[in-house]
């Protein structure tokens, strides 16, 4: 990658040379291999590499966009002349003028060592390790007498060097590598039906992060609850009760209905067409959203993370933000250009998935922070309540305000104790409603990997979701009794 340095060099010079007031250069390559497991049988294996350069640029107020996979000098001069002119054609119908903000941009270089990389670990290893933990739920959900009627287990490896230079002066270069593994299995059994539970785990790391979560094991365990949740879950009557959430449900909360909205360039109505919109104006920091326990971050400095990052695609220093503090809503997540709008400092959050796509703002790692509470604290206070560990289906909707969580392994507290299982507890709940029954938040903290979607054309980003186990008071849980 240090040899794109002087084609990104070349692109920033032209740029400013030709009238731009802003440019960025972004090289990037990606290389990445995935394996897909269908009931036992190899499915898909694919290799896919993608590099190339790409320059934006800001022109009498105007912002304009292109890339090209032509990595020499000819090509990038006419790349850097289309997009200066296009910036200037466009800024004639402009009745705002586009600006970025000052911000903490560096000069720095910062990757990720792999203890294994990926390249000595061969296609043949990775087939294994899925055969084997296909092999261990089958066999863990046959001991309890219901089939795996369906297996899908892929697992990926993704390698990305960037190298960032701005008119402004960041110089910015990282190497990442990430590994992933998705699965997806339906349990059967003749007179109970189906019940279906997907898992993601995903780290920045090299090899050793998909040897250390021992996914057979892993998946036999997951096998066996979706078992016994389809055989023992007993249907109940839906009651306002106190409920505690796993994990996996808050960290689905916090990504839906904390992160999103947060996002600057929703708040300006700028995915409407496209992601969606958002509860939340610019008037809304300080505005009580929640209980003062809960406390809802998104940080891409988080070593290891999915969403790991130091320094985003404008150069900007990446940090811990609290989009809520204390109940309240502190910050939004910001690029430069909504940081101007907004009149602050961009906090880092562009980011784009491939050389030939703008960045945009996006969340990294969102989860709420651990308190102090240990799991048995959160239930022993409770006389008839619910515990959801984790769920089958959420949505939610347009503007991040009303939302609904499916339980799939889920219990019954009776006298500060779990009972029995329990089948499709339904929360359906405002987010406000939600934040502000949290009276007590547990002291754990686990993460799931997951893949957010947004922008046209579509960026799928790898990010972390999770939190600590939190207790809400007195909210209405469905059920089908």
């Amino acid at each position: 990658m240090v040899d794109f340095e002087d084609y990104l060099r070349l692109a920033i010079d032209l740029a400013t040379k030709n009238g731009a007031s802003y440019a960025e250069a972004r090289a990037q390559r990606d290389y990445s291999e995935s394996i897909l497991l269908k009931n036992g049988v190899p499915e898909v294996a694919s290799v896919d590499t993608r590099r190339g350069l790409s320059i934006r640029v800001i022109v009498n107020g105007s912002l304009c966009f292109g890339a090209t996979n032509e990595l020499n000098k000819k090509a990038i001069k006419n790349l850097v002349t289309e997009v200066v002119l296009s910036a200037r054609s466009a800024s004639k119908l402009r009745q705002k003028r586009i600006q970025f903000g000052d911000a903490n941009v560096g000069t720095e270089k910062f990757e990720v060592r792999p203890r294994i990389g990926f390249d000595s670990v061969s296609i043949d290893s990775r087939i294994e390790l899925l055969r084997d933990a296909d092999r261990e739920a089958l066999e863990g959900a046959n001991k309890i007498g219901v089939k795996l009627a369906g297996r899908y287990l892929s697992v990926e490896t993704l390698s990305t060097e960037k190298a960032i230079l701005t008119s402004d002066g960041a110089t910015i270069y990282s190497r990442i590598p990430r590994v992933s593994v998705d699965c997806m299995i339906t349990a059967f059994h003749p007179e109970k039906g189906f019940l279906q539970r997907m898992i993601s785990l995903g780290e920045s790391a090299g090899w050793e992060a998909a040897e250390r979560w021992d996914l057979p094991q892993r998946l036999m365990r997951e096998a066996v609850s979706l078992g016994r949740s389809l055989l023992e879950a007993s249907s109940f009557r839906g009651d306002r009760c106190d409920v505690v959430l796993g994990p996996e449900v808050v960290g689905i909360v916090s990504h839906e209905s904390a992160g999103h909205p947060a996002e600057a360039d929703r708040i300006l109505g700028r995915e409407a067409a496209q992601a969606g919109e958002t509860y939340l104006s610019r008037q809304s920091l300080g505005t009580n959203i929640g209980s003062e326990v809960v406390n809802v971050v998104d940080d891409p400095t988080l070593p290891h993370s999915f969403g790991y990052y130091l320094y985003d695609d404008e150069g900007v220093k990446a940090r811990r933000r609290y989009l809520i503090k204390n109940g309240r809503i502190n910050e939004f997540l910001h690029n430069r250009e909504t940081a101007f709008e907004f009149e602050t400092e961009s906090n880092g959050s562009s980011r784009s998935v491939s050389y030939d796509r703008e960045p945009i703002i996006r969340m990294s790692n969102t989860f709420v922070e651990p308190g102090d509470y240990s799991f048995e604290e959160l239930i022993e206070a409770i006389d008839n309540g619910i515990y959801i560990k984790n769920f089958m289906e959420w949505n939610i909707d347009d503007r991040r305000y009303n939302q609904k969580y499916v339980g799939l392994e889920a219990y019954k507290i009776e006298k500060g104790k779990l009972t029995k299982r329990i089948k499709n507890p339904v929360l359906e709940v405002t987010t406000p409603g939600l934040w502000s029954a949290v009276d007590a938040v547990g002291s754990d903290l686990e993460f799931s990997a997951a893949t957010c979607g947004k922008g046209d054309p579509m960026q799928g980003i790898p990010v972390w979701t999770g939190g600590p186990h939190i207790r809400l008071r007195g909210i209405y849980v469905g059920g089908l009794a």
